[in-house]
Formats: structure tokens, sequence, C-alpha cells
């Protein structure tokens, strides 16, 4: 049977399911006070534009898998919060690119650190063996769209932001 022809294992696709909503759970605990002003889709924006880098918001968009007129008012309101910027691509100075500022990359960096507190008290209560289980399995799954933090941008580019729209009057 080749890959296309796999079906995937209903007791597998059941157990993720349950373990999404442990990893929700902790997703969202992870916030913590930025919860208030950071929904868990505005902070997921985030955290793509802490691993991967200056996006152009239709490529923030398809990453995020909305549309991009969805992630441009998400991107509106992280401006808003200084949680991103907007600036010129270095590349095509007509393209505008958002990044991720060192106010969001705190955000996220803190959220991190929370989650791994939390996940490591979860791992904790089980034995050794099922933890490196698990870890291996969580790789192997993450590995379809999701970059481990060791290998994410030191901190958040300082390209110059774009500067506000001038009115003639």
């Amino acid at each position: 049977m080749g890959v296309t022809e796999q079906v995937a294992d209903q007791a597998a696709v059941d157990a993720v399911l349950t373990a999404s909503r442990t990893l929700i759970a902790v997703a969202t605990q992870s916030l913590g006070a930025a919860a208030e002003d950071t929904t868990i889709a505005q902070y997921r924006a985030l955290v793509v534009l802490a691993s991967r880098g200056p996006q152009r918001v239709s490529d923030l968009a398809a990453a995020l898998g909305v549309t991009p007129s969805t992630a441009g008012r998400m991107c509106d309101r992280l401006v808003r919060k200084g949680l991103i910027r907007r600036h010129r691509a270095r590349a095509d100075r007509r393209a505008v690119q958002v990044s991720v500022t060192a106010a969001g990359r705190e955000v996220v960096d803190q959220a991190t650190a929370r989650r791994r507190a939390l996940i490591a008290g979860i791992l904790a209560k089980l034995p050794a063996v099922q933890q490196s289980a698990v870890a291996a399995a969580l790789e192997s799954f993450a590995a379809a769209g999701e970059i481990p933090d060791r290998q994410w941008p030191a901190g958040p580019a300082a390209p110059p932001a774009v500067p506000p729209a001038t009115t003639n009057r």
C-alpha cells in the first residue's frame, strides 16, 4: 500500500484527539496574563513569525490556514498591541512584511517557558520509558509542520518600520 493509500488507525486518531485536548489546555494555561490581551489565534501568529521570521501577510495567512483578510485584521490588532510590526521587505521594497517585535517575542518566550513547565509536570507522572515513547511519537507527529524551538531564529528581526501613511491636506 502506497503512502497516499494509507488510512489512519482510528485508535491512534482517538488517542491523538484526546491528547490534543490536554495540549490545548496546556497552551491556554501557558499564555498566563497574556491570555487577557492575546487570543490563541494571535499567539499562533506570533509563534509562526518567531519561528519562521518575517512574512508577507498572505504567507502568514497560509501558514495559519486562514484567509489573507483574516490574517490582515489579526496583524492590525497585533501591531496596535506592539507585538508585531510592518516593514518593507529587504529584497523587494514594494512588498510589506510583518515580523515579531521584542515584546511579541517575549510573549512567546514566556508562554513557552510556562508550557515547558506544565508539560514537564504531566510527563513526570509517567515512567521514563513512556516519556521516551511519547517524545519519539510526538517528534514524528510534529515534523509534519512545526519547527523545533532549537531551530528558531535567535530573536526578532529589526528591519525598519513602515512609516505611517501621510495624508495630503
